[in-house]
């Protein structure tokens, strides 16, 4: 049975009602939560994006309503009139508790088969299930509200930037495959058989092309995408808040960030953001926090103990030091109550991140520890003097190269801070991290690559290193932190076409390649570029943090999973092959597993 609204017009929203509407008729529309039939009454909670509200069949209703009410079950789709009343009992967990609707006239606009999960926020369906039919777990309140805070942070921004004078202005989702990092996604091109487009990693070189251009502020709610491995907070398609600047330095584009950052708060949250936030540099955040992107919300800073550990018998120390590496510790305050097996926990978090292993000590009347017979007890006192630790705390220790130190020790402060309960989601704690490396060596590379990327302006008093020094070189490039997590990030970029080209050529481009991928850049600044920078907001892992969610796919409306596939739609799928011949492709199985459904691309 199926009706239609002819001659209805919905009036109110069901979440929007209120004590002052009694004695107001209104039509609301809506799907049904919750039907329960008392014999001679009949309640409906009938349920749209702003909420829920009670429905009443009464006895006294006409034999029709009351015949159709009994037919209701849960997600049809009704549109009822009727009038607002309070309720004589009154619930006061819903934010219509106050009032119910008698209903005058109800039409059962669609039917629902019985859901695979129940549409409410604490069902227990598993994430496959739930992203499978998508559609159905959008209508969950909790993702509702993820949605809605989504589109309020963005409609924050347009106003914010368009107040700072920025446009808006959209850049192309076809363009050049580049070397950025990440593997593009590539379009072919039925015109030109054999060449593809690229989908965008960033609009990168475009706004850099309209500060060029003259535009001297741009901003967009960009769309873009990576192909790489996903976890927790990464999309194959994802979107960023998109900004860039002409005639600015490096605080000039963290003000206005920092303006739009405290307003989002404010207007979402009702916090207040002291400014101007927090500023550390990356080797502060590294030597105190382990990380470039610290969680402010607790201490249990790193300590160098170096050296205290360079006067102790313990070949593991020796070594570390011997080596250019160094000793560091982490306090884990009460840590002396855990047990043996607790405290080999912490240290395999550290052999993830490549320590060899984790020395720990409990400095108390009775110490315990992992090297104790290397220790005297003036050596036991002397660390607790210098970390100060005291009898009820634990002393983890990691002795390697700066980079495993630092990784280590900073997850294993996270694991700590976990398990003693000091991080609160409602907690939000903002710093800047500046002065970046410009360069990092990569291992299975065998040399130095951008840290960032190779348009990222290096520091002027470090250019005269840039050949002789590349670990040294700091750039001008910062990122902004919430929680522990990079909220954002941006550079002042390079508009000194020379200095472009020495980049490029520290990073092994030849004059010919650099011209052959970023030729149309290159052309460009030939023609007078005006000194520019900005940044980019990850939308998804803001709106994530604000809510709370477990995930980004929480805040995204049709995410995917961890290989890139969409359950819902079964994307990506096979083509037709008259689509392929025209566009010149073959598609053969992969010869490394030919028992599989791998197919690759000729």
């Amino acid at each position: 049975m199926s009706e239609s609204i002819a001659n209805m017009k919905r009036t109110d929203m069901c979440g929007d009602l209120r004590e002052k509407d009694v004695g107001k008729e209104v039509t609301l529309m809506g799907w049904c939560h919750k039907a329960r039939d008392l014999g001679g009454l009949t309640f409906i909670t009938l349920r749209d994006r702003t909420g829920e509200v009670q429905l009443v069949i009464t006895p006294e209703s006409s034999e029709e309503i009351r015949a159709k009410a009994s037919k209701i079950r849960s997600e049809f789709v009704l549109a009822v009139t009727g009038k607002v009343a309070l309720r004589s009992a009154p619930n006061e967990k819903m934010p219509t508790g106050m009032i119910e609707v008698n209903v005058d006239d109800l039409r059962i606009i669609s039917e629902s088969e019985t859901p695979p999960f129940y549409i409410e926020d604490d069902n227990t369906a598993n994430e496959s299930l739930r992203l499978k039919y998508r559609y159905l777990d959008l209508r969950r309140p909790v993702m509702q509200n993820n949605m809605i805070l989504r589109h309020k942070i963005a409609k924050s921004a347009r106003d914010y930037f368009d107040e700072k004078g920025f446009l808006e202005i959209e850049t192309p989702m076809l363009g050049k495959s580049t070397p950025e990092g990440a593997r593009d996604y590539l379009v072919p091109s039925r015109v030109k058989n054999g060449s593809f487009f690229a989908l965008p990693q960033s609009p990168q070189l475009y706004k850099q092309l309209l500060m060029l251009a003259g535009y001297d502020r741009y901003m967009q709610v960009a769309r873009c995408f990576r192909d790489e491995d996903l976890r927790a907070d990464r999309q194959p398609e994802f979107t960023q808040l998109d900004l860039e600047m002409s005639f600015v330095d490096c605080d000039d584009v963290m003000g206005v960030t920092e303006g739009f950052v405290a307003r989002v708060f404010k207007e979402v949250l009702d916090i207040d953001i002291e400014l101007p936030i927090k500023r550390l540099t990356w080797k502060e955040a590294m030597d105190r926090y382990g990380s470039d992107k610290p969680d402010l919300r607790f201490g249990m800073e790193l300590q160098d103990i170096s050296d205290w550990a360079s006067g102790i018998d313990f070949v593991v120390f020796k070594n570390a030091l011997e080596n250019k590496g160094l000793v560091k510790a982490v306090v884990i305050p009460g840590g002396a109550a855990f047990s043996r097996k607790e405290i080999d926990a912490l240290g395999e978090v550290c052999k993830t991140y490549k320590a060899k292993g984790m020395a720990w000590v409990v400095p108390s009347e009775q110490p315990r520890g992992s090297f104790l017979k290397f220790l005297q007890p003036e050596d036991i006192a002397s660390l607790a003097a210098t970390t100060g630790a005291g009898a009820d705390d634990l002393i983890c220790i990691i002795a390697d190269n700066f980079k495993v130190t630092h990784d280590s020790l900073g997850q294993l402060r996270i694991a700590a801070a976990e398990k003693l309960g000091l991080i609160r989601k409602d907690d939000f704690k903002l710093c800047w991290v500046t002065e970046f490396p410009m360069f990092e060596w990569s291992e299975e590379e065998g040399r130095f690559m951008a840290m960032h990327h190779p348009f990222t302006c290096p520091m002027d008093e470090d250019l005269d290193h840039l050949e002789s020094d590349q670990g040294s070189v700091r750039s001008k490039a910062y990122d902004i932190v919430l929680n522990g997590c990079e909220l954002g990030g941006g550079s002042i970029r390079i508009h000194d076409r020379a200095l472009q080209m020495r980049i490029f050529k520290l990073l092994g481009f030849s004059e010919q390649s650099a011209q052959e991928q970023f030729g149309f850049l290159l052309d460009a600044f030939k023609f007078g570029v005006p000194p520019h920078g900005g940044l980019a907001i990850g939308l998804d892992r803001f709106v994530m943090l604000l809510t709370g969610a477990g995930s980004i796919r929480e805040v995204i409306a049709f995410p995917k999973v961890q290989n890139s596939s969409d359950l819902m739609t079964d994307a990506p799928a096979p083509v037709a092959l008259k689509q392929l011949d025209e566009l010149g492709i073959e598609v053969r199985q992969s010869e490394d597993d030919a028992d599989s459904d791998n197919l690759v691309m000729d």
